[in-house]
C-alpha cells in the first residue's frame, strides 16, 4: 500500500463527502471497523495564519477484517459531509497485529491557497472513516473535539529608553489577528493582555499589570522602571484566537 495524498475545496468551499456513510456513535465499531489511539496535533489547538501552510500531525489505530483503502482521521462539524482540510497524506499500514494497523497521517492547511472562513474558527469533532474494497464503507465519531483558530500577532514599543532609575516609561503596542477572509491580519479590539518584565540576567517574564487593547487593539500604559531588562506583551487567545507574545524591548536604566 502507498501513500497517498488528495485535496479537496472544503473550508470556504464545496464540502467533500468521502464515503457518504453518517457518523456513528463514539466507540462504535460499526460495519466490522474500530478506530482507538486517535490523536489530532498531540491535543494542542490548530492555529492558522494567512499565508503559510499548517501541518498538522494525526495518528490513530484501524482494526478490520475487511479489505481496505483511504483510511483517515478528519474534521468536521454538523454531519460528516462539513469537513475542514485542505489535504490529508496517510502512511503505510504499520501492522500490529493480523487485521490491525497503525497510521500516522498529517492534514495540511493552507490558507493561502484555499479560501477559508472566519466563522470557521473554533470547535471542530474528530472522526474516522475507511473506504472497503467493491464499494462501501464505515465512519466512526470519536467524540472528541479540537480546537482551529486564527493566528494573533503583538507589536511593542518601550520609550524612552535609556531611562533613569525610577522614572516612568511607556509602553504601547497593538493586538491583531488574521482575518482568513482578506488574508491579511486585522486589528483585534478589546482584548486583556499582560505586560511582562524580564529584568536583565533574568531567566523567565513576570506579568506586571494587565492591559486593555482599545476597540482598535492598540495598547498603552505606563510604569516605573527601577533595573534594565526586556519588556513584551503577552496574549493567551482564547476559543477561536491563538496565543501570543510580542518580541522584546529592551529599556536601559540608569
Amino acid at each position: 500500500m502507498g501513500k497517498k495524498v488528495w485535496r479537496a475545496v472544503v473550508a470556504g468551499g464545496a464540502a467533500a463527502v468521502f464515503t457518504g456513510v453518517a457518523a456513528v456513535p463514539a466507540g462504535a465499531a460499526e460495519g466490522g471497523v474500530s478506530f482507538t489511539r486517535v490523536q489530532v496535533n498531540g491535543g494542542k489547538p490548530i492555529v492558522i495564519g494567512v499565508d503559510k501552510e499548517v501541518a498538522v500531525p494525526t495518528s490513530f489505530r484501524m482494526a478490520t477484517t475487511h479489505k481496505w483503502k483511504w483510511p483517515a482521521v478528519f474534521l468536521y462539524r454538523g454531519n460528516t459531509g462539513d469537513r475542514l482540510w485542505h489535504a490529508i497524506e496517510t502512511s503505510d499500514c504499520h501492522e500490529v497485529s493480523s487485521g490491525v494497523c497503525d497510521f500516522n497521517e498529517t492534514m495540511y492547511f493552507d490558507p493561502s491557497v484555499w479560501d477559508m472562513r472566519n466563522s470557521e474558527a473554533g470547535a471542530w469533532k474528530i472522526a474516522a472513516e475507511v473506504s472497503f474494497k467493491g464499494g462501501g464503507g464505515d465512519t466512526d465519531d470519536k467524540g472528541m473535539t479540537a480546537y482551529v483558530k486564527r493566528n494573533s500577532r503583538l507589536s511593542v514599543n518601550a520609550a524612552p529608553e535609556p531611562v533613569a532609575e525610577g522614572r516612568t516609561i511607556t509602553v504601547t503596542g497593538k493586538v491583531t489577528r488574521a482575518n482568513w477572509e482578506t488574508k491579511k491580519y486585522a486589528s483585534y479590539g478589546s482584548r486583556l493582555v499582560s505586560l511582562q518584565f524580564k529584568a536583565s540576567g533574568a531567566t523567565s517574564y513576570t506579568t506586571v499589570k494587565k492591559v486593555h487593547a482599545n476597540d482598535s487593539g492598540a495598547l498603552k500604559t505606563t510604569v516605573k522602571v527601577s533595573k534594565t531588562g526586556a519588556w513584551r506583551w503577552a496574549y493567551y487567545g482564547n476559543t477561536t484566537t491563538g496565543p501570543s507574545t510580542s518580541a522584546a524591548d529592551n529599556v536601559v536604566v540608569r
